[in-house]
C-alpha cells in the first residue's frame, strides 16, 4: 500500500475521470449493473447538471477523492448543506439545540446521495483499498470540518460494514428503520401471497383489483421503452408531490431529461393511463440486486392505484427478475401490512464541539433501543403466516 494519500476537494464532478469515479463507486458494474445506481458518476452528475444541487440548493458539491501514487483509490460525495432537507434522517432538534446554545449548526458537511433514503456504500473504495481508502476520507472529511470551523458531519444510509468502521474511526453511529419487502426465493406473485395470514392475503388481492379496475392501463417501463412524453407527464405527478410534501421540488425537470440520456436502462417507471392521458406513476431505480422506489405522483384521485403502482408493481418486477429486495424510500407503516417488513438503516455522525457530541452520543443510547423495540413489535405485526399449516384459498 502507499506510504501518503492525498486528499483532494472537487467543487464539481467534471474535475473528477468517469472511470476513476466509477472504479470506486461501482467497480461491479464491469460485468453487470451496479449495486447501487444512485453513487455513480452519471447519477450524481445528472443531479449537478441540472441544477438539482448546486448553488442555491443548500447541497454544495465537495466532492473528496483520495490518491495514492497517482491513483485514486477513494472517493465520496460530499455536500456542504445549509439546511436539513432532503436527507430523511432528521437532525432538526441537533440544530435547534446547536444554535440555542450559541453556535452556527450550519452549514455542515454531508456525504449521501442527495434525496435519496436509499441505503448504499458512501466511503466509495477501489478494491482492496477499503480499509485505507475509508480512513483517508473519514480523516479528509473531518479536517475540512475542522478547518473550516464547520458544526458537523453527518453520513447518511451508510452500510452496516461501514458503520462499523465508522465507530472505530470515532463517529457517533445511529440507528434508524425503514420498510423493505424481502424476495424469500417467490416464484410469483402468488407464491407471495401464499406466504401471507388470510387476512392480508384477501386484502391485498382487493386492493389490487380496486387498482386494476381503473378504467385504463399500467405500463411498466424501461431503457427504450420511455419516451420523452412519459417524462413530461411523469414531471406533473412530481410537481404535485414535492409541492405538498417539501414545499418545492427537489429535483429540477431537466434532471429528468439528462437521466433519460444516460440511466434509462436503470429505470422502471410504471405509470397509468387512462383514455389516453398518464394519470399517475411511480418511478423506480433498477440496482443488480434490488429494485429502489424514489417517487409517486398523480393528477387523479383513484383509490388502490398508490399502492399497486408504488409496491405491487415493485413486487411483480423484482420477483420476475430475480431481485432480492425491494427498497420502497422513507417512513410509512402501511407498508408492512403490504409485505414490507421493518429493517436497520444507518447513518454515522461527528461534532466539532466535543461537550455537544458527549450529549448527542447519549441521546442516540436511547434512540437505538427505541428502534430496536419499534421494530421487534412492528415485526410481530407482521402479515407473513405464523401458523404454516393456515389454510390457503
Amino acid at each position: 500500500m502507499a506510504d501518503s494519500i492525498e486528499i483532494q476537494v472537487h467543487a464539481s464532478l467534471s474535475g473528477i475521470s468517469q472511470s476513476d469515479w466509477d472504479a470506486c463507486a461501482c467497480p461491479e458494474a464491469a460485468t453487470g449493473r451496479p449495486v447501487d445506481p444512485f453513487t455513480t458518476y452519471r447519477f450524481l452528475k445528472a443531479l449537478e447538471d441540472s441544477g438539482s444541487v448546486g448553488q442555491g440548493t443548500g447541497w454544495q458539491p465537495q466532492y473528496l477523492t483520495a490518491h495514492a501514487d497517482g491513483l485514486m483509490i477513494a472517493a465520496a460525495p460530499l455536500y456542504a448543506k445549509g439546511h436539513s432537507q432532503g436527507e430523511y434522517i432528521f437532525d432538526f432538534n441537533w440544530a435547534h439545540a446547536y444554535e440555542n446554545a450559541g453556535g452556527r449548526y450550519y452549514p455542515k458537511l454531508q456525504i449521501a446521495v442527495p434525496f435519496t433514503p436509499a441505503t448504499g456504500r458512501r466511503l466509495l473504495t477501489r478494491p482492496e483499498y477499503e480499509q485505507i481508502g475509508q480512513a483517508a476520507l473519514v480523516q479528509g472529511a473531518v479536517q475540512f470540518a475542522d478547518q473550516n470551523n464547520l458544526s458537523s458531519l453527518h453520513i447518511t444510509f451508510c452500510t452496516a460494514l461501514e458503520r462499523d468502521a465508522g465507530r472505530q474511526m470515532g463517529l457517533l453511529p445511529r440507528k434508524s428503520q425503514q420498510f423493505h419487502w424481502i424476495n424469500q426465493g417467490f416464484e410469483s406473485f402468488d407464491t407471495f401471497l401464499a406466504s401471507l395470514s388470510s387476512r392480508k392475503r384477501k386484502n391485498i388481492r382487493k386492493e389490487r383489483q380496486t387498482a386494476q379496475g381503473f378504467g385504463g392501463t399500467i405500463h411498466a417501463l424501461t431503457g427504450d421503452q420511455i419516451e420523452p412524453h412519459h417524462w413530461d407527464a411523469f414531471w406533473t405527478f412530481y410537481q404535485d408531490t414535492g409541492a405538498r410534501k417539501w414545499g418545492t421540488p427537489y429535483l429540477t425537470r431537466d434532471f429528468f431529461d439528462i437521466a433519460h440520456q444516460t440511466m434509462r436502462d436503470d429505470i422502471l417507471l410504471v405509470m397509468a393511463e387512462r383514455e389516453g392521458r398518464m394519470i399517475a406513476g411511480a418511478l423506480n431505480f433498477i440496482g443488480r440486486e434490488t429494485l429502489f422506489g424514489r417517487y409517486w405522483g398523480c393528477v387523479a384521485d383513484i383509490p388502490c392505484l398508490h399502492f399497486e403502482l408504488c409496491y405491487y408493481q415493485a413486487i411483480d418486477y423484482a420477483i420476475a427478475h430475480g431481485l432480492k429486495r425491494v427498497e420502497a424510500g422513507a417512513q410509512g407503516e402501511h407498508k408492512l401490512a403490504r409485505g414490507y417488513m421493518p429493517v436497520e438503516t444507518h447513518s454515522l455522525h461527528w461534532f466539532r464541539d466535543p461537550g455537544f457530541g458527549d450529549a448527542v452520543g447519549k441521546y442516540l443510547q436511547h434512540e437505538a433501543e427505541a428502534i430496536d423495540d419499534e421494530i421487534e413489535v412492528l415485526t410481530s405485526y407482521g402479515p407473513f403466516r405464523k401458523d404454516q399449516g393456515e389454510e390457503q384459498e
